[in-house]
Parts: structure tokens; sequence; C-alpha cells
């Protein structure tokens, strides 16, 4: 994408710490609830949205053409490119976000105090941290559907969601045993718990999770390739393919691990590394990846 040259464009062009807060979210405890704010008055017409996962929520109930900025993670839909981005890696300005006008900001992250300073200057900020559960996340659609005007969209898009995820896990085939799995965050072994929003997906299906119990009191352990090897997975599931280069091919050449299940049976399955960062309308992808990958595991 070509860089912006006028004063006026790089006012539009939008920081990358909130960009990025996905991201650090998904890696962040979920023992608390997530803060979901009150709706505001609706319906708002000039949105900025600092939040992929909220970017595509918007974009998904219909409010995609109310809004005026996005951070630079905010790459999906197709749709959202055409909208103003930063991709230089600038902090969040308010001033660069109060001389759009918005009438909302969309945030999944406020470790900045963005809603106290712009709350200061009449701007009213939604912020909608990394769920809990997926009834966090229906929530989060029908909050924003309601500030955007768009509750109907709203309450569809989270009925098919619900319908589809269900769908998903009723196909997916019944197994004796429930098999393991390892899912894999980037190339150094990181991992997650069922205590993580991750996790309640493959919870879904009754998985067993090789990261559980590694580590008291850490959702997000990094492994080691012995303990793995011996672990022997059914699944390995990568999102790590975008950031690190991972693949099937690399995996099974890693030392020893052509000796695990997964890799024996074809059973490595590639997640979109920003499906799974993230809690909007593609977690359906991800529930349907997963149930997909179930018939790979041989039956026992």
């Amino acid at each position: 994408m070509k860089r912006f040259t006028s004063i006026a464009a790089l006012a539009a062009i939008l920081l990358t710490s909130a960009a990025c807060s996905d991201s650090s979210t998904s890696g962040s405890t979920t023992s608390a609830a997530p803060v979901v704010t009150d709706t505001v008055v609706p319906p708002l017409h000039a949105i900025i949205s600092l939040s992929p996962t909220h970017t595509e929520m918007l974009f998904a109930i219909g409010a995609g053409e109310q809004i005026i900025a996005v951070d630079d993670q905010s790459t999906f839909p197709a749709e959202a490119l055409a909208k103003p981005h930063d991709l230089s890696g600038f902090e969040p300005n308010v001033e660069a976000i109060a001389a759009l006008h918005p009438d909302l900001v969309v945030i999944a992250d406020d470790s900045k105090d963005l809603t106290g300073q712009l709350s200061k200057l009449g701007i009213a900020v939604w912020v909608g941290t990394a769920p809990t559960s997926f009834d966090d996340v229906y929530t989060q659609i029908q909050q924003l559907g309601l500030n955007t005007g768009h509750v109907n969209e709203a309450d569809a898009l989270v009925s098919t969601m619900t319908a589809d995820i269900q769908a998903a896990v009723d196909a997916a085939p019944t197994l004796a045993n429930p098999p393991s799995f390892y899912h894999e965050l980037d190339n150094t072994l990181y991992s997650v718990t069922s205590n993580t929003f991750i996790g309640q997906v493959y919870g879904l299906f009754g998985l067993k999770n090789l990261a559980d119990g590694v580590e008291a009191g850490n959702d997000y352990p990094q492994l080691n390739a012995e303990y793995l090897v011996t672990s022997n997975p059914d699944l390995i599931f990568l999102a790590d393919t975008k950031c690190c280069g991972e693949s099937a091919s690399t995996v099974a050449g890693r030392p020893g691990w052509d000796g695990i299940a997964a890799v024996q049976h074809g059973a490595i399955v590639v997640i979109d590394d920003d499906i799974a960062s993230r809690w909007g309308p593609r977690l359906v992808d991800f529930v349907q990846a997963v149930a997909s990958a179930l018939a790979k595991v041989p039956a026992t």
C-alpha cells in the first residue's frame, strides 16, 4: 500500500499499538471477565476501529461504510483495506484521532488510557477486550450493532454463527478416545491451555490439550520438543504460518517429530494466524477447521 504524504492524510493514518491489541490479548490471561462498555447513543456514523477483530465485526453487521479509519492490522475483509491505515508503526496519537472528528472509537485494549484521553475531548470509546466465553463474543457483536444502528444485522450474525458452530460440532466424527492435540502459537513452541478462549474452541470437541497443567498459573506455556515428541499428539494445529513460516513440512522436518502420530497420519492442520487470534465472525472458520481435522485421526 502506498505511503500517505500530505499532513491531512497523515492525520488519518492511525496507529499500530492498538492494531496489535488483538494479538496481545490472545496471549493475555482470561481469568477476569472482559471489559465491554455500555452502549453509546446510536447510530454513530464516524467510527474509528483500532481493533482488527472489531473491524471484522463492524463490516459483518453492515457498518463498514460508517468506518472512517482503521488500524494497520485491519486487513479483513478486503473492504477494510480501502480505509486509511497506518503501516509505519506510530504510537496511538490522540490528536490524530481527534482530527478525524469520530463519534466513536472502537478498541480492544485500553492499556494506554485512550478512553480517558478521548473522553476529555467528548469522543466516545467502546472497549471489547478478549472474551472468556462464546457469549462474550456474541455480546460484543450485539453491542456494536446497537451502537451503529445495525441491531437486526447483529442479531442475525449471532444467530448464524451459533447455528454454524453447532452444526460443525454435530457433524464432527465421534471418536472412542478423545484425541490429544498441540496448538502452536509460534515456532518457539508456545501454546495455550483449555482455560483460554482458544482452548474453549477445542473444548467443544472434547479434545485433550497437551498444554494443560504444564506450568501452574500460566495459560500460555512454552512447551519443549522432548515433551511433545513423548506426548505424541494425535493432532497438531499451526497458528504460526504467517508469523513464522511454519507448515506441515517444516514440522515434519523437526528432529524426532517424524515419529509423532499427527505427523505420520497427516493430521497437521494450518489455522490462519488471524483467525486463531481473533474472535470475530471468522470464529466459525476456526471451529469448522477443528471439526474437519478430526477426520484425520484414525479410529481406535
